[in-house]
């Protein structure tokens, strides 16, 4: 847990993945649109990837725990709330607030 909590406050957004899942793609897709770059770590691709996707289901109290979404070190969620808070308008705010987007 604590390699996830390093890596979560590296950047602004960053994203724990798998590169084949289709949410997760969806995901970096929205963001991406929305003008963010974010940091991507993909578990599959990762030595470390499995113990890192055990951690990332306790905190989030689900399997499969990706994509995993930390917005300005603090963990979002998962692709339900990252969509909830894009269709309320939230996430725009949040970005801008992690310093993600300057719109």
């Amino acid at each position: 847990m604590d390699r996830i909590n390093r890596l979560a406050s590296q950047k602004a957004v960053v994203i724990f993945s798998l590169s084949s899942c289709c949410m997760c793609h969806t995901v970096k897709t929205l963001f991406s649109d929305l003008g963010v770059s974010p940091a991507i770590h993909e578990l599959d691709e990762d030595p470390k990837g499995k113990d890192m996707e055990r951690a990332l289901a306790k905190m989030l109290g689900r399997s499969p725990p990706v994509p995993a979404v930390f917005i300005g070190g603090n963990l979002v969620g998962p692709t339900d709330k990252i969509m909830s808070l894009h269709l309320s308008g939230k996430l725009v705010p949040l970005l801008r607030d992690a310093g993600a987007i300057w719109l």
